[in-house]
């Protein structure tokens, strides 16, 4: 049998969430050109450089002979000499990722929040502003993935003592005082996460809905060797792959599949994974909204399916007006579940 992409639209059949993984290497594909002005997006690799910090750690690039940004913090953290340095340099950092704006035209992030569904999960170790700013111009008009933000935010904001979450700078529902920023900077020799509350349950709520995943897919991130605490707390969460023999992973990256493989191996059973090198060709991407009716079809079902591939050049008004027919059909699936939980027992 084959499966229309209109009988796609029309399926409401997955409850388990889709979780979306995203690394540096995201934003930047999603941001090639930098922010609506042009600000550039560092990596770990010219981080110094993007950011102007070669004066300010001209005494440590001496010292600590490395240029690998991550390294040279773990060794400022650890000598008190540094201290003024270190506090100088975070409040850099937080100050240039704060200050960037996201492009007035959709973007891979806005693409991606809308090919998802509330019952999905996004969660970033990306400090940028992009993934939050997507959300807010998209959230009134679809029902968006949950965000977990993994290394904290620039426009995450937290009341500690009320355990209350919100954008940076807005006011704590429940004691009125402002939100406090996230932290963001962890010393690769000792990321604690389990010190900070904001991050600890963050981690935790990815743990939860990695449990119950049917799919997940790994975006721009390289589970580099300062990140094994992280990639083993995912690990621990998704379990043996002997388990996993039904669900698939998804790896959009721009390194070679054998590299891929490797990396990401302990989260694979056997054949069931694929490689992209973009977005636009990922599972996401060609089944917007319904990846998971997507998946049944194809891997449980044993159909044939047809990719309904999201534009990826229309202006919001328009990608919105494209989307709306899957929308119309979650909100039938809603209401229809609502009018059956509602209806009166019969009487034996």
């Amino acid at each position: 049998m084959k499966i229309t992409v209109q009988e796609e639209i029309t399926q409401i059949k997955m409850g388990r969430p889709h979780v979306v993984i995203l690394g540096a290497g995201a934003s930047y594909a999603a941001f090639p050109n930098g922010d609506k002005y042009g600000k550039k997006l560092p990596l770990m690799n010219n981080f110094i450089q993007v950011l102007g910090l070669e004066k300010l750690l001209a005494e440590a690039l001496t010292e600590f002979k490395t240029n690998n940004f991550e390294e040279i913090y773990d060794q400022l953290h650890k000598d008190s000499k540094y201290d003024s340095v270190r506090a100088e340099l975070e409040k850099i950092i937080y100050t240039y990722f704060r200050d960037m704006d996201i492009p007035d035209q959709p973007t891979i992030y806005d693409h991606l929040l809308l090919s998802l569904r509330g019952k999905d999960v996004v969660a970033t170790f990306n400090w940028d502003p992009f993934l939050i700013q997507a959300y807010r111009r998209n959230r009134a008009m679809f029902l968006l993935p949950r965000l977990i933000f993994l290394h904290g935010n620039v426009m995450v904001g937290v009341c500690e003592k009320c355990k209350v979450t919100g954008v940076n700078g807005n006011i704590c529902s429940k004691c009125r005082t402002p939100l406090q920023p996230t932290k963001l900077l962890y010393p690769i020799g000792q990321k604690n996460y389990h010190l900070d509350g904001f991050i600890s349950n963050q981690w935790k709520e990815l743990q939860y809905f990695l449990k119950e995943a049917f799919m997940i897919t790994v975006f721009g991130y390289g589970a580099p060797i300062s990140d094994v605490s992280a990639v083993q707390l995912m690990k621990e969460a998704w379990g043996g792959v002997e388990k996993r023999e039904m669900e698939q992973t998804e790896i959009i990256d721009v390194r070679g599949e054998a590299d891929l493989q490797v990396t990401w191996d302990k989260f694979i059973h056997t054949h069931h994974y694929e490689v992209h090198s973009n977005f636009y060709g990922s599972w996401i991407a060609n089944h917007p909204r319904r990846t998971g009716e997507a998946y049944i079809s194809q891997y449980w079902e044993a159909q044939f399916i047809n990719n309904n591939p999201l534009p990826k050049d229309l202006s919001f008004p328009r990608l919105w007006e494209w989307l709306s027919p899957l929308k119309e059909n979650e909100d039938k699936a809603t209401l229809q579940t609502h009018n059956q939980e509602a209806a009166p027992t019969p009487l034996d």
